[in-house]
């Protein structure tokens, strides 16, 4: 499982999605699954480390979704037309 910091903005974007590559390129599951329960300062950044996050994901063969996403940025994403692609995982 891959977990989110608690706060991810635009200057911390870069270092948090090399991070999660890293760990997701060393995951074996099939499924790849990022915990957003810590995250509660953040701003669009989060969606496009998201979003890269399952890019990177499909390229190697996997699916992904998201556990604990703050309602907010749920909701942000709904904003801008790409909910669908950070599906809810239990």
């Amino acid at each position: 499982m891959l977990v989110l910091p608690s706060e991810l903005m635009q200057r911390e974007a870069t270092a948090c999605l090399h991070m999660l590559v890293q760990g997701l390129r060393s995951q074996p599951d099939a499924v790849v699954v990022a915990d957003a329960a810590a995250l509660t300062s953040f701003d669009s950044s989060a969606l496009a480390v998201l979003l890269e996050c399952r890019r990177q994901a499909h390229a190697s063969g996997k699916t992904f979704g998201v556990k604990h996403l703050h309602p907010r940025l749920r909701e942000l994403a709904a904003l801008y037309g790409v909910g669908e692609l950070l599906p809810a995982t239990p």
